[in-house]
């Protein structure tokens, strides 16, 4: 067994055959000017294009590269938490997606603020390469979630970044199904600090993150992290109540001091679906929750490895 690398450079990919070339040129040279020993684990998150087949043949040629082929697609914070797992840099660990929107020569940036005496070195984006819509659906999310969040979160970060050892043990030991690593980065505490880096637009291929699959992170980071949307069912049933006792009392008034009641049957639609609202509502909320406990009490476990290649040999599935 050779001797554990100071870093791990994680990498979850799915379907990035077409990148793959540029990605391994890239990850080469920022690694050749590091005196640091560096691992690169990449984790083959169910492909379909032929990147496991890459994956396979880059781990068996180069023995720099640990490569881990889940057996499905599990989803992009469950194929950096299966990184993590094998992850064994004794220093820290890098995590970045692989579509070369996320420079990999910044591991020298992050380093340099490691050695400073931070444990966790997140990156903040700037003139994101997205569409005007998605630019401003983005500003508005990290804001909403940084200002009803129970931890500090900071704004326009996303996985991307550098995390020491002890913050990664800490991040394997945690059981949650719902996994948003950015907010599990944040909750750990430590000593923490950004670096503002423009991220490059999308050259090849297509983003994995469809509008759907956007909005259950965005889920998943505000009821993982956030009292919120239960405190929010309160306020709206307190506020339906008011409206409705108000909205009596002066039926009320104008049947006593004024004989006029309204009449027909659109008041009681309208109080009907107000509160038949109100009630949708709360459920949802309250059925978010539960679908949450539903999925951590089976105690499945969080990915499964189909095939692992490290040290140039194939090691097998777990």
């Amino acid at each position: 067994m050779m001797k554990a690398p100071a870093v791990s450079i994680i990498i979850p990919l799915y379907n990035e055959a077409e990148s793959f070339a540029i990605l391994v040129e890239s990850l080469n040279a920022a690694i050749a000017g590091l005196k640091e020993s560096c691992e690169i684990i990449l984790v083959d998150d169910g492909s379909t294009d032929g990147t496991a087949a890459l994956v396979k043949q880059l781990g068996l040629a180069d023995n720099r590269y640990h490569c881990v082929l889940l057996s499905r697609n599990f989803g992009h914070q469950l194929a950096i938490t299966a990184g993590l797992q094998y992850a064994r840099g004794t220093v820290g660990v890098m995590i970045m997606d692989g579509d070369m929107q996320d420079p990999p020569a910044m591991i020298q940036d992050f380093l340099r603020v490691y050695y400073e005496g931070y444990d966790v070195v997140y990156t903040i984006r700037k003139n994101r390469k997205e569409s005007f819509g998605w630019r401003i659906a983005y500003k508005l999310y990290y804001r909403l979630f940084r200002t009803i969040a129970n931890v500090h979160t900071p704004l326009d970060s996303g996985d991307f970044g550098f995390i020491s050892r002890r913050v990664v043990d800490i991040l394997n030991k945690m059981p949650e199904e719902q996994r948003y690593l950015r907010g599990m980065r944040s909750w750990v505490g430590f000593s923490q600090k950004g670096i503002v880096y423009e991220r490059g637009k999308r050259d090849y291929g297509r983003s994995k993150y469809s509008f759907w699959r956007l909005l259950k992170l965005a889920y998943m980071g505000i009821f993982n992290f956030s009292e919120f949307p239960i405190k929010f069912i309160t306020a709206l049933g307190l506020t339906a109540t008011t409206g409705g006792v108000i909205y009596f009392v002066l039926t009320l008034i104008r049947k006593f001091f004024f004989g006029d009641v309204p009449s027909g049957f659109t008041a009681l639609i309208g109080a009907i679906v107000i509160f038949s609202g109100v009630q949708l509502i709360s459920i949802g909320i309250l059925g978010e929750y539960i679908v949450r406990i539903f999925y951590q009490v089976k105690q499945r476990p969080l990915f499964l490895v189909k095939e692992r290649i490290s040290e140039g040999e194939t090691q097998g599935d777990i």
